[in-house]
């Protein structure tokens, strides 16, 4: 399959929000912090789950034509079948809001090109790296950030006290973009 990255403007309106797709729950990443450097260990779950995460609620529009923030879409012809959108933040790095493939086609390297996309992004601001948060619970998304090289720089076990995740923990990733 000959997937298109394009940068998201007003001609695709209709394709953002993408609704969400369910994924597999196949187990946790477990940090442990030495002081200085985060390592991991995954606890794998003896059957794995399915869940989907609520749809997003933002306005598309807010990602066109603007200098701080943009969108990209992985396209198979004329069907959307993956999207990421990233913003500049306070401290210099480009920040992932989401990244979502749909689920025929996850695993064919749609998920790295929407990365790439939002990396060189990134570079073409000038901006220090890449950050995005995600839970524990999300095994193969972590995984998949860590492949493409992003280090774990912090959690979170309290952010999600009052919500949907309540007793996740939050893990934070940072990608350093080379300048």
């Amino acid at each position: 399959m000959k997937y298109n990255i394009v940068q998201f403007d007003r001609t695709m309106l209709h394709l953002l929000p993408h609704p969400q797709q369910p994924f597999d729950i196949i187990g946790r990443l477990v940090p442990t912090y030495d002081g200085t450097d985060w390592r991991t260990a995954e606890q794998l779950l003896s059957q794995k789950k399915e869940t989907t995460y609520p749809d997003d609620s933002f306005d598309p529009i807010e990602y066109i034509e603007n200098t701080e923030q943009s969108a990209f879409l992985a396209m198979l012809n004329t069907e959307c079948v993956g999207s990421i959108r990233v913003c500049k933040r306070w401290n210099g790095n480009a920040f992932i809001d989401d990244l979502a493939i749909d689920r025929a086609h996850r695993g064919h390297g749609v998920g790295r090109m929407l990365m790439d996309a939002a990396v060189q992004w990134g570079k073409d601001k000038g901006l220090n790296g890449v950050s995005l948060e995600t839970q524990d619970w999300n095994l193969l998304a972590c995984r998949f950030y860590l492949k493409y090289g992003f280090k774990l720089g912090g959690i979170d076990t309290k952010v999600y006290t009052h919500s949907l995740y309540k007793g996740k923990t939050a893990l934070y990733f940072y990608l350093t973009l080379d300048k």
